[in-house]
């Protein structure tokens, strides 16, 4: 099973930025990182009058494009996915999935929270929480990373989450 990480925290916490800055670390270690963003909002990514934009107005239960370079899909559902039904799209050749959101979902979640965002966390260690990533110190009985270590963080997910699956390749 590929391992799955949720990085989580209020709007405007760093989610995105820690994100950014995780994968280039992971992937110089050798790892194949995919992420997965939740959006309780609903999206679209296919634009008015494209091709496949057009597919799906004619009724097309799904749409692909492919390119020698990238794929994507759009297809409507019924109802929302779970994590794991969604690290299935990515198939084998991934060793570690990082999702932005997700913070009712089961898997292990790094909290993200600056102190620029006021208040509480969202998450305590009954949810999962195995992480925080911080410019202030909280007590949670999980290791709290300073915001700008990433490198750190890095580590810890290595250690916990993807060694010995992989030797690291540095």
């Amino acid at each position: 099973m590929i391992p799955i990480i949720s990085i989580v925290g209020k709007s405007n916490s760093g989610k995105t930025t820690l994100i950014e800055k995780l994968i280039p670390l992971l992937k110089a270690r050798g790892y194949r990182i995919c992420t997965i963003k939740h959006d309780t909002h609903g999206f679209d990514i296919d634009r008015e009058g494209k091709d496949t934009w057009r597919h799906a107005q004619a009724g097309a239960a799904g749409v692909i494009i492919s390119s020698p370079f990238k794929i994507a899909m759009i297809k409507q559902v019924e109802r929302e996915r779970s994590l794991d039904e969604l690290a299935e799209l990515f198939g084998p050749d991934v060793d570690l999935i990082l999702t932005e959101g997700f913070k009712r979902g089961k898997k292990p979640k790094i909290e993200v929270s600056r102190s620029e965002v006021p208040g509480e966390l969202i998450c305590d260690t009954n949810d999962n929480l195995v992480a925080i990533a911080s410019n202030h110190d909280w007590d949670r009985g999980v290791p709290c990373f300073n915001i700008n270590d990433a490198e750190a963080l890095a580590e810890f997910i290595e250690k916990n989450f993807l060694f010995p699956s992989k030797p690291s390749v540095k």
